[in-house]
């Protein structure tokens, strides 16, 4: 009479168990089909009610509205939509440095443009033909401040000495054309121009103003460019098979699990980008020490380096000097005579010709409303004020593109209790990781290789690196020659090398890493200047290397 009871209940909970069962299995996948298709996925083979999930390898094995083929095609997509968040994300500090690279460009060529035809139309207009027949020197100036400015190997302290040197030779002649000079005796008279100084201080004040500005304004626009080189290629992610898992579990096992409208945790989604962006947060220092160059260097363009006011009254300094050697002839010949020996005289059908008939008018100068205007009609003060706002604005960019790409609505839920926690709709427990490589070690959502630095990456780094040092010379007024990018690679890897070959005991690194390193780079140690820099191997140790910072 006691097992009657039992024998009841054990029935009862049984039918109640399949009950549950059945309404499980039973579960529509309508929902989610819909969603799929709104997504712009194909549901022809997707599941109308939930099945056994065993099958699949990054979402819940659960019941799930997932067949294995739809979990790698989410899985693709979930790359797609990261590199796009990122893309997006990345966009205004892109458009930044290549907007105002093209701005800054085109203002300094046009300057320069504007400048060569100021000369040329007020020197036409004073001198006549004593211009015209002569106006290749000039010429010649502008198209090696043209061909420096563009990045060519020249030496403006020699330039402009040349310069100064044929004008000399060129008005000796005019202001003495009574005599015959030989190419010796030319010669002779620029040996004595420093001494002599024909020109007054005009061409010592001269050349200090234009190196310094043409130094800076040419190494700020070429930092430009790196800048907006390293972005495009650094918004380029390389997603590695960690990252893809952990995105596919972010953005589309809520899906699978029947919960489409589900958006994931803040936190949670600041722990996947943190540890899919590691090796770009690490250019965050690299990065931030460029910006402060290009900064000081902004700071020079709008004061004693700004090559606009070099620029623009050019024509008129290089009159004053004209005139000065004009003023001073009759001691600039005596002494050159002195030194150079007495001329021969000109032939009988020559004219002997007063310095007065040589230069009859003095230069008139354009007034402000004849002078050009410059480039897009701006001036070189407004364009560096609108720069250094947008400079400011991207320092610490890359180490805080997590949270900025975490922080879109789009993106990730406000409510703490209403989003994705990688497993269900809830509160998101971990900790968010720190950014960079080295502390993604503990990072709960994406399995990072913390010895593996992205190779990558460290070439940016070593770009950034390169062109920081070269804008801290431009501040400074020193020239930098732009090596071409083979050349500087070489250079850097050469010298990266001969430290590590000088230097092989390193206590800060330890264990295998260090062997690896060494017995990687041992071989290429002995070859010296011989070195392959093609080789997959040495760009193994170059990554490998900079990932410790020993540079």
């Amino acid at each position: 009479m006691l097992k009657t009871p039992v024998v009841v209940f054990t029935s009862l909970s049984l039918l109640l168990s399949l009950s549950c069962a059945g309404d499980v299995k039973s579960r529509s996948c309508s929902d989610v089909r819909q969603a799929f298709t709104t997504k712009g996925f194909s549901v022809h083979n997707l599941p109308h009610q939930e099945i056994s999930g065993q099958h699949l390898r990054v979402c819940s094995q659960g019941y799930t509205c997932c067949t294995s083929d739809m979990e790698d095609r989410i899985g693709q997509q979930s790359k797609l939509d990261f590199e796009k968040l990122v893309d997006e994300t990345s966009l205004t500090i892109r458009t930044i440095f290549t907007s105002r690279h093209k701005k800054f460009d085109e203002f300094f060529l046009e300057l320069l443009d504007n400048s060569e035809k100021s000369l040329n139309d007020m020197f036409v207009r004073t001198y006549g033909k004593l211009y015209t027949h002569n106006s290749e020197m000039f010429e010649d100036l502008f198209s090696e401040l043209k061909r420096y400015y563009t990045g060519g190997n020249v030496n403006l302290e020699e330039v402009l000495n040349d310069f100064w040197s044929r004008l000399l030779e060129r008005m000796f002649q005019l202001l003495n054309s009574q005599y015959t000079f030989t190419d010796d005796y030319l010669e002779c008279i620029s040996k004595y121009t420093d001494q002599l100084k024909p020109f007054g201080d005009v061409p010592r004040k001269l050349k200090a103003q234009v190196t310094k500005a043409f130094i800076a304004a040419r190494s700020f626009v070429q930092g430009l460019m790196v800048g907006r080189e390293v972005a495009n290629r650094v918004a380029k992610v390389n997603i590695s098979p960690g990252c893809s898992k952990a995105l596919t579990k972010m953005l589309y096992c809520p899906y699978c699990g029947e919960m489409p409208g589900l958006k994931p945790c803040a936190n949670y989604c600041q722990n996947v980008m943190r540890g899919c962006l590691a090796n770009q947060a690490d250019l965050d220092p690299e990065w931030n020490l460029f910006i402060d160059a290009m900064l000081l260097v902004a700071d020079r363009l709008e004061g004693p380096f700004n090559i606009e006011a070099v620029m623009e009254p050019i024509d008129v300094k290089i009159s004053e000097a004209i005139m000065t050697m004009q003023d001073n002839s009759m001691q600039v010949s005596s002494k050159v005579f002195q030194g150079c020996g007495h001329p021969k005289a000109a032939g009988v059908g020559r004219s002997a010709r007063g310095i007065s008939d040589v230069f009859n008018s003095r230069f008139r100068p354009y007034s402000p409303e004849e002078r050009p205007t410059t480039a897009a009609g701006t001036s070189l003060d407004r364009l560096v004020i609108d720069i250094k706002e947008k400079l400011k604005e991207s320092k610490k960019f890359w180490s805080s593109l997590p949270d900025s790409i975490c922080a879109e609505d789009e993106v990730t839920d406000p409510d703490e209790e209403q989003c994705w926690n990688s497993h269900t709709k809830g509160r998101y427990f971990p900790e968010v990781v720190k950014d960079g490589l080295t502390n993604q070690l503990n990072n709960p959502e994406v399995e990072v290789d913390i010895t593996r630095p992205d190779t990558f990456i460290r070439q940016q780094i070593m770009t950034l690196r390169v062109m920081t040092n070269k804008l801290r010379n431009a501040y400074n007024g020193k020239d930098v020659y732009f090596q071409d990018s083979s050349e500087l690679i070489r250079s850097l890897y050469r010298s990266m090398f001969t430290f590590q070959c000088n230097f092989k005991v390193h206590k800060q690194l330890k264990g295998e890493k260090v062997s690896k390193l060494f017995s990687l780079s041992a071989p290429l140690c002995s070859q010296g200047d011989k070195l392959v820099f093609k080789s997959c191997t040495i760009r193994s140790v170059i990554g490998t290397y900079f990932g410790f910072d020993l540079l």
